[in-house]
């Protein structure tokens, strides 16, 4: 790449971030290494509009490294709740807890260390380290990537390897040695402002003079997207099982997997007979009414709710003594639920409400 188009990149770019880049986000706001990681990681698959509100309650909760350690995981996955992606926090937690124990709760300050705590890759780290410590590092995260694969027009989907590394080496050979905060929130800006994935707006962009998808027009040809495949649907029941208290029965999901370490509602086969199926396995029902089906769509497959509502007149021994199950109280309770849990408890309460 040609000295002069490398120096170029960044000065356009810096100049633009002065004039339109985003400055006031609360995580630039009394800005600190752990401010700016809570940030990366919610920033994870998830835009600044949607994480915004959910950092400030975060922060507020957990304003250090050490309230966050000490926290609870399920007090921690509440406040994650609606984010999606719940795996992000409980590596958030995790992560917290090593610092504390293998840091003395000092956020490290190089990438190695950075990248062998959970949740942290290497763009993540990168952006911290550049952010909270000024360092210079590249990052490439979505929005950088949609950048650079136009304007150096990369062929491919940025997740195949040669592509990635490819891109990766442009990252490196643009990112400045000075202002490198500035100029990796102004690389994540133009791709989320300006270079965007459906008609980006080209003619406003700083450093369109040498991008080579603008000079063919066709910007929207490039990053090539991922390679399609039909993601399967499966159905499930959830059984909301409710008591005479106001209460809802709420079952821990598994540390991995699809909203692991959230307590959900008791999921069965649409083959298995739901009366038969309590009455075996958790004690007797009664008062069962059917919702219509609603769907939930994650990143490789599609999940189809059969919501069940029931009352459950007595609980089953080993139930009430497992800790893997827990009466949840709507409006009380801090725990993390998954969106469609957390829909299907204020539908209930909307309806007894409507009873009234």
């Amino acid at each position: 790449m040609l000295p002069r188009i490398k120096a170029e990149f960044a000065a356009k770019l810096l100049q633009w971030f002065d004039q339109s880049g985003r400055k006031e986000l609360p995580w630039q706001i009394k800005r600190s290494p752990y401010r700016v990681w809570v940030a990366e990681i919610m920033l994870q698959q998830t835009q600044v509009a949607t994480v915004v509100p959910y950092f400030e309650r975060f922060i507020q909760r957990f304003p250090n490294i050490g309230e966050l350690a000490a926290a609870q995981l399920d007090e921690v996955l509440h406040y994650w709740s609606g984010l999606g992606y719940y795996a992000r926090g409980r590596n958030l937690a995790k992560a917290a807890k090593l610092i504390v124990e293998q840091h003395q709760g000092c956020f490290p300050d190089n990438l190695d260390a950075l990248q062998s705590l959970p949740g942290i890759g290497r763009s993540t780290a990168a952006a911290i380290l550049a952010q909270a410590f000024g360092q210079r590092q590249a990052i490439l995260d979505g929005n950088v990537k949609r950048v650079l694969a136009r304007y150096f027009v990369v062929a491919g989907w940025p997740g195949e390897k040669g592509v990635s590394e490819q891109l990766w080496r442009y990252a490196e050979e643009l990112t400045p040695v000075e202002r490198v905060a500035d100029y990796t929130q102004a690389i994540m800006d133009l791709g989320a402002l300006v270079c965007t994935r459906s008609r980006p707006n080209c003619p406003v962009c700083p450093v369109h003079a040498h991008c080579q998808a603008r000079q063919t027009s066709n910007a929207e040809a490039f990053p090539s997207p991922k390679p399609k495949r039909k993601a399967p649907l499966r159905a499930v029941q959830m059984l909301v099982l409710h008591n005479d208290r106001g209460e809802v029965l709420l079952q821990r999901r598994p540390p991995s997997g699809i909203w692991g370490g959230l307590l959900s509602f008791p999921e069965i086969s649409l083959e298995q007979v739901v009366p038969e199926w309590c009455q075996q396995n958790i004690g007797p029902i009664t008062g069962i009414s059917r919702r219509p089906p609603l769907q939930h769509v994650f990143s490789h497959f599609r999940l189809l709710i059969h919501p069940v509502f029931a009352r459950l007149t007595n609980l089953k021994p080993q139930i009430r003594d497992d800790d893997g199950w827990q009466w949840y109280q709507p409006g009380i309770s801090v725990v993390g639920l998954a969106a469609p849990v957390k829909g299907l408890i204020e539908q209930w309460v909307d309806e007894l409400e409507a009873a009234v």
